[in-house]
């Protein structure tokens, strides 16, 4: 019978420890130490060794965000959970980036509680023992702005979760456009809370995104965290300057990364030419949710329009690959890991 989950549940208000601990017990047979002092935290889960810890953000003393980034430090293979009360971009988005596993808004069922903890606890031991499944890719999506991504390629990624793979989106810059940077923070990360991906949301003002030391270095220390086997990014085929930026930037920091394609975007050119066509039949409706998260950006920008963004994927299906197609570019390739959902080319067009 295998050895009980271990957690580790920080928490100030006695009453939601209690919660949580109880539900985590009896729900879930884990084994549960609680904190109540923040500043404690470290050294027990030093001694206690925990699968699992689940935290609180706002607290005396340390927040929980402190306290993420002492474990990371301390123990970087221990999943961690964030909780809290207050619906804050600046939190979720500090949750996002001090390398939170999960994000959950109180009041918290037990039934998302337990199945947080469970399936993080599950993963974190057997990545620690080597006995996953099957090999998994680290995928790391690259955008100019909020929805680029999504957009481009949010049937791939939706089809790279479904196959057990590890998604990171990270977005270069937040928007600049008056009253849309706050809006575009919380679109951001609701799209990635439908992926299950994770969000490193950035804030590079566009127009000083090029191919000089911001980007460059920004990008590479999303690639050291994160250790991507795959790269999704903008194609140097585009209208858009920040958008080839960000594509020749994604080439210096990620240069040791084998795979590397290049979707395309809104404001791609003709001389976008792809040579993988992956078929998104059964994610279509994913992709859907994910751009309708920027849905209030609608008005201005068409080509999130639902009817436009299934015409696209059924446009490219002609070249193969299924009825609903999202295309990319291949700048390099490295052979699949086995059981991951790395596109394989279902067809390929030559070069004009």
């Amino acid at each position: 019978m295998a050895e009980a989950y271990r957690v580790v549940v920080v928490e100030d208000d006695a009453d939601v420890a209690f919660y949580t601990k109880t539900v985590l017990e009896k729900r879930g047979g884990c084994v549960v130490e609680t904190v109540s002092d923040p500043s404690l935290a470290r050294a027990v889960i030093d001694a206690f060794l925990p699968d699992v810890v689940v935290t609180d953000i706002e607290m005396p003393g340390i927040n929980g965000l402190e306290l993420m980034e002492q474990v990371r430090t301390d123990h970087p293979g221990i999943p961690i959970v964030v909780m809290t009360a207050h619906i804050s971009v600046d939190y979720a988005v500090g949750a996002l980036n001090a390398q939170a596993d999960e994000f959950l808004i109180k009041p918290i069922s037990a039934s998302d509680l337990v199945t947080a903890v469970m399936r993080l606890a599950a993963d974190g031991r057997a990545a620690r023992s080597g006995q996953s499944d099957s090999p998994r890719e680290s995928v790391l999506a690259i955008g100019t702005h909020p929805d680029d991504v999504e957009f481009g390629i949010g049937g791939i990624l939706a089809a790279h979760r479904a196959a057990g793979d590890t998604v990171t989106i990270l977005t270069l810059s937040r928007g600049t456009s008056s009253g849309q940077h706050t809006d575009l923070e919380h679109e951001s990360l609701a799209a990635a809370e439908i992926l299950g991906a994770r969000l490193f949301l950035e804030d590079l003002p566009v127009g000083t995104i090029d191919t000089g030391s911001a980007a460059v270095e920004t990008i590479a220390r999303v690639v050291a965290e994160v250790s991507p086997t795959i790269v999704y990014t903008h194609s140097v085929n585009d209208d858009d300057a920040a958008h080839r930026a960000t594509h020749e930037a994604a080439l210096a920091a990620a240069s040791d990364v084998p795979t590397f394609f290049a979707f395309q975007s809104q404001s791609s050119t003709v001389d976008f030419r792809p040579s993988k066509f992956v078929s998104i039949d059964g994610y279509t409706d994913t992709k859907l949710a994910l751009v309708e998260c920027f849905s209030g950006e609608a008005g201005i920008r068409s080509y999130l329009e639902p009817e436009f963004v299934l015409a696209s994927a059924r446009y490219w299906g002609r070249f193969g690959g299924g009825t609903s197609v999202e295309p990319l570019e291949t700048v390099r390739e490295a052979a699949p890991a086995t059981g991951s959902a790395q596109p394989v080319a279902a067809s390929s067009i030559s070069e004009a």
